[in-house]
């Protein structure tokens, strides 16, 4: 079963795979997970009715409560010495559609730098807002800005993304926004539709890494229920090969396998 959508601005702090004692920030509105794409892996299920342009719909949260709802939650994790390692915006769905980002991400770091300085402030995105100049600008306020590709051909990024936007625009936006970690999600599909851990599909996806200049890549899998149910995770011997590929580009890796026990609760954009 997909997860409930957040409820809160804040939440965790999770367990994350690869972001270690993560607090989760939410931009997006309460219950209801928006997004401008619709991945097949996503552990929120099917986006219903995908986002078209930025802050569509009512409900998402103000800048002010944004900064309030931190502000709260880390002066209470410093009175009880609580430790944190990240500050990660994520939540439902893509955060950055959220129609004040930019002014929230400031806040964001301001916040953080009053009250916690040493600990990073994050981001997952799933790379489609990243040619909007606000959007950019937003970005440019995190110490870490995760960036999802999955794939490097139209066809695959279409089956297994889905959306609007074309791959060609994320790739060119992604190119001048370096440095960026790239996150990328490897799945099987038990009816062969959907799929991007072929020798194919991993050699578009590497020219494509070749072209966007990514400083570092996590490589990981399935470890929730997926929207759509043939879709199960890629073995761990192919996911190391796949990093070999990369690190024989030049580019350091990292991989993460599933781990079915863990606490986590993070966003399909994964902590």
């Amino acid at each position: 079963m997909p997860l409930p959508a957040l409820e809160h601005i804040m939440y965790g702090p999770v367990r994350s795979r690869r972001l270690g004692t993560s607090l989760g920030i939410n931009l997006l509105p309460a219950g209801k997970k928006i997004c401008n794409m619709n991945c097949a892996y996503c552990q929120y299920g099917w986006t219903r009715g995908a986002v078209r342009y930025r802050g569509q719909g009512p409900g998402w949260p103000t800048a002010q409560a944004v900064d309030t709802a931190l502000s709260a939650r880390l002066s209470a994790a410093a009175e009880r010495n609580e430790v944190i390692d990240r500050l990660t915006v994520a939540g439902h769905g893509e955060p950055t559609l959220h129609p004040e980002f930019a002014e929230i991400a400031l806040r964001l770091r301001s916040v953080r730098d009053r009250i916690a300085p040493g600990i990073p402030l994050a981001i997952l995105s799933n790379s489609t807002t990243a040619s909007a100049d606000d959007v950019r600008r937003g970005l440019g306020a995190f110490d870490e800005r995760y960036m999802k590709l999955d794939a490097g051909d139209s066809a695959t990024f279409a089956t297994l993304n889905g959306g609007g936007r074309h791959l060609s625009d994320v790739l060119d936006a992604l190119r001048t926004l370096s440095p960026i970690v790239v996150q990328a999600m490897f799945v099987r599909d038990a009816r062969g539709v959907v799929g991007n851990s072929g020798d194919a599909a991993i050699r578009a996806w590497l020219e494509a890494l070749e072209t966007i200049r990514a400083t570092r890549v996590h490589i990981y899998t399935i470890d929730r229920s997926p929207a759509l149910g043939s879709l199960s995770p890629v073995p761990p011997r192919r996911l190391r090969e796949i990093a070999e590929q990369v690190r024989a580009l030049g580019i350091h890796t990292d991989v993460f396998q599933p781990r079915r026990r863990d606490p986590e609760r993070a966003s399909a954009t994964s902590h």
